[in-house]
Parts: structure tokens; sequence; C-alpha cells
């Protein structure tokens, strides 16, 4: 009796598998089963699915809107804003999976180009490309489960300009502008799509190397544009007087310099987007990271007083830094002023979770918010030097702090420099040029002694292109108690401007970038630069730090 139960239950199983095989096939090809059926089935990819995507142009008496379900604008004029009485934009129609009808065709490719593709298609059979305004072609299935392949496109975004590169996982760039008739000053509107799942990203976690070092790239005052930019005073000229793009060329120096000194981060201390010419600021920041992404360095950012004159504020362009690979960068407490005051941990080597290094990064804003009375620049402010206080006591007194088992240190990166750098008296000898005057704000909060007073050995900025020296700030009240354990000094220097964006001049300023590196054996830190062209090597080589002790200089 037993074993006949046993049996029929058997029997009764592989049934059961057959009828459900059967109809995971038929509905796979057919579709049998109702759509809210379908909402509780897992979905390759959240969200929605693009059945079709056009360009509408507008003038000052029509609208560019779609009038109809489910169209959605893409909020970036392709003409970006410079058209005297036109303007244009992507509209994408979505829908979320479980809503699809029948009747509904799911986009899975799109080109842009005069001619139809299929002509050049091998198999002339397929599914017929479908033509739409501005030199857009879709390829379109309503085929049973089109949505569900990692081929449809889930998301469209629009970039600007010959250069224009993308960094974001799973999203394409296409090669072909929009075909528009756009001013030939107005850098070339360009589609990126993404297909399939929106990937997610684990933020990297920086590590000093197994032979107990770290290398940090400071890159100052990108000052990238939306297209190729224009360059502002380059030296050397361009050969035989041609034309010089700022962009690329900035880019192709700063990558040189990833490649021969191979930093295991970059800070990007301020002014890597020259809001004047980046009516399209996604596109800028886009360009440097893409940078460090494909060299697989994380990279952390703040904002100088230029980033936000363009299309985008600073919260937005954090937001958006955030979302890309290797990124480091953090908008900071709310209750702080400015957008990107935090701190970034480097790791003891090998799985320790103890920190050998804390980078304290602070926003300097912009312009100075009483003209009247402090002419200029903005100035760190109470609440981020309170933030500073509490930040570094907590993270003193934590296990991650207190169990490394070598001697911790802690710095700095600004954007805007401290009134103090303009105490010329304290310029390290040998350490860069002084070629214009610090233009450092008129009001002075007291940064430079909390910095000393926390531990922090050096503060680096940007802002001065022409600026490259090192000064060594003693604190204000050298008999202070409570003074810093790496000594009673600061080292504060300039990165010097690395982007042809920015002004150059002054004499034939070459751009340059800052590397600072740590030898977390011996707690000594050295700093040079680099000069685009490199024929000099490192330059201005000095040591900062030894035996965890700040040098005087």
């Amino acid at each position: 009796m037993t074993r006949r139960i046993v049996r029929t239950g058997v029997q009764l199983g592989i049934f059961t598998f057959l009828v459900l095989l059967f109809i995971f096939v038929l509905d796979n090809r057919f579709r049998v089963l109702p759509n809210k059926v379908h909402g509780y089935l897992p979905m390759h990819h959240e969200g929605l699915v693009l059945t079709d995507i056009t360009v509408t142009t507008c003038s000052l008496i029509s609208s560019c809107s779609v009038a109809s379900d489910n169209w959605h604008r893409i909020e970036k004029d392709l003409y970006l804003d410079q058209g005297w009485f036109s303007h244009a934009y992507v509209h994408v129609q979505r829908k979320r999976e479980e809503d699809l009808l029948d009747t509904d065709r799911v986009v899975f490719d799109l080109r842009i180009g005069r001619l139809d593709p299929t002509v050049s298609e091998k198999d002339q059979s397929a599914e017929q490309w479908e033509s739409r305004s501005a030199g857009i072609w879709l390829l379109r299935s309503s085929k049973r489960h089109a949505s569900d392949s990692q081929k449809a496109i889930t998301a469209v975004d629009v970039l600007f300009g010959a250069d224009a590169v993308e960094p974001r996982v799973g999203w394409e760039i296409k090669d072909q502008a929009l075909l528009i008739s756009a001013s030939p000053d107005t850098p070339e509107p360009r589609l990126s799509v993404r297909h399939g799942t929106p990937k997610s990203l684990t933020k990297p976690t920086p590590r000093v190397r197994k032979d107990g070092k770290f290398k940090i790239l400071q890159v100052s005052d990108l000052h990238l544009s939306t297209g190729l930019g224009y360059c502002r005073d380059p030296e050397p000229p361009s050969p035989g007087g041609a034309i010089c793009d700022a962009d690329p060329r900035t880019l192709e120096f700063v990558g040189s310099v990833l490649d021969s000194e191979r930093p295991d981060m970059v800070v990007l201390s301020g002014d890597q987007v020259n809001g004047e010419t980046a009516p399209d600021a996604q596109t800028a920041v886009f360009k440097f990271a893409e940078l460090f992404i494909k060299r697989n360095i994380p990279y952390a950012v703040i904002f100088g007083n230029h980033d936000d004159e363009g299309s985008l504020d600073r919260a937005a362009i954090m937001s958006l830094t955030q979302s890309l690979p290797l990124s480091l960068s953090e908008p900071g407490p709310a209750t702080v002023d400015g957008v990107g005051n935090y701190v970034v941990e480097v790791l003891a080597r090998g799985t320790s979770s103890h920190s050998a290094l804390s980078l304290y990064l602070f926003d300097t804003h912009g312009y100075s918010p009483d003209e009247a009375h402090f002419k200029g620049y903005d100035w760190l402010k109470k609440s981020q030097l309170d933030w500073l206080r509490e930040s570094a006591a907590s993270l003193r007194n934590s296990a991650a702090h207190k169990e490394y088992a070598h001697i911790h240190l802690d710095m700095a990166f600004i954007h805007i420099p401290l009134p103090e750098y303009r105490n010329i008296g304290n310029l390290v000898p040998g350490s860069g040029k002084r070629l214009e005057p610090p233009t450092a704000p008129g009001f002075n909060s007291g940064a430079k002694d909390v910095l000393i007073e926390n531990n922090i050995f050096a503060v680096s900025c940007g802002h001065d292109h022409a600026n490259d020296y090192c000064t060594v700030e003693p604190h204000s009240e050298p008999d202070k108690a409570e003074l810093s354990a790496v000594g009673k000094r600061l080292w504060m220097c300039y990165a010097g401007g690395a982007g042809f964006g920015g002004y150059g001049g002054y004499g034939g300023y070459r751009r340059r970038v800052r590397v600072w590196d740590f030898d977390m054996n011996e707690a000594k830190v050295e700093t040079w630069k680099r000069v685009e062209g490199g024929e000099e090597g490192r330059v201005d080589v000095k040591v900062v730090v030894d035996g965890g002790r700040v040098v005087e200089g």
C-alpha cells in the first residue's frame, strides 16, 4: 500500500512538472497567461522599457511636446538653447513591462544615419528598421518576451560634442550625431542608450598597497567644456599655429600622467567643469570620469567656484558623480555648509579593516557672501570646522584608528586657498613658483589652526592656476597644549592648473598636476609635480612628513 502511494505521488509530481513546463513554453511563445500574472513573474530589468523614440522641433509659436500618453521628454535642448527661434528635444515612449499590449513593439536597437540600415543588413528578411526624425532608425519587436531581452533599450540620454564619452556601465554612445540643422558652433547632440538591466555598482575601498605605499594624484582646474573647448594661453602653442582644442589636450596630458605615475587614487580639487562653456555639464563630467574608470582608478571630487556655473548645480553634479563607477565622492552632511564635505578612509594593506590614512575633503564654496566687507571669495564656515573637529575626534577614538599598528596620517584638500597662502615669507625653497597673487578669502575663519589641531599635516588647493608652491605655516598659538601629534606646522600647497580651458599665461606657465606619495612603512610623505610635455620628469620633489613628523621645509 505504501509503495503504491509513493509511486502515485512520483507520477503526479512528474505530470505536474510536465504540465507547468508546457504552459511555460506555450506562454513564452504566445503569451497565454494574463498580464496580471506576468506582473508577479520575475522581471529581467526593473522599471520601464522603450517602445518608441523620436525628436520634436518647435518654435516660439509651437510646442515641443508629444500629445500622447506614455511619452516623456528628455530635458535637454538639442540646440543647447543657442537657437534663435528653434528648440528640439528627444522624446521617448515608455511602459512598464507588465503593461505591454500585444500590439506594443519594444525598441531593441537604434542607429543614426541618412540611409535605411536594412540596406547593409545581411539578412534582408529580418525585421525592418523604422525611420524617425533627426536621422533616428529604430529596430522594434513585438515578439513574446522581447522586453525581457538584455538587448531591449531601457533608457536614452543626450550628450554633446564630437569628443563626448559614455563612462556608465551598460550604456553605449552612438558614433553618429543626430541630424539636425544647428549652428556649426553648437556641439553636436549624440544619443546614448542603455540596454537591459541597470547595473549595480560597488563603491571601491581605497587600500595601501602590499608594499606599504599609496599614491594620490591631485588634479585641479581641468575647466572642461561641452564640446572640444578652446585653449587659453596654451604653452607651448600648437605646432604651426594649429587650432588648440582644450579638452582633448587636457585629457591627453592627464592620461599620460596616470599611465606614468600609476596612482592608487585621484583627487579632483575643483573647477573640473568650466561652467561658462558647459551648457551641458553632464558631458563635461563624463569626460574626466572616463579617464579614471577605464584605468580602474578610484577618484574623489570637490567643487570650485566654476563647476556649478553651467547647467547643473553642486548637488546635481555630486549626485551624477556618485552614480558613476569607482567614484568615492559624497555630498556630506546636510547640516554642514556646502556640498562635498566628507572623509575618505584609506585602509591598511591586506585585508585589514584599520585606517592608515584619512583624507578630509571640503567645499570652499564660490564667491564672497559679504562682498561689501570681504571682497573676492568665500571661506570655510564654522559648521565645516565643527564637522572637522567632530569627525576627527570620532575617528581617532574608533577601533579602526586605535588598532592601526603604524603611524596614522591625515591630509586635507580644498579648492580656494586659505588666507595664509599669502605668507610668502614661509614659502618652501624649491617647492614651486608664485606667479600670481593668491586669491584667498578676505575673511579668515581660522581654518589653518583647526587643521593643525586635528593632526592634519598638509592641505592642498587649486584655484590660482599659475601657482604651484608650498608654504609651511605654524599654529597661531604654538604653545597650545592640544596641538597636533605630527607637529605644530601645516604644509599648504598648490596643485597648479591642469586644464587648457582655464587661464594660463604669467610668462609661459605650463599645465601641471601634483603627486602625493605615502610610504606608510616609514610614515613618510613626498610630493612632486608633473608638467605637460614631461621632459623634466618629477619636478620640485619635497619631503613633507618623515617618521610621522612634519618637516619644517
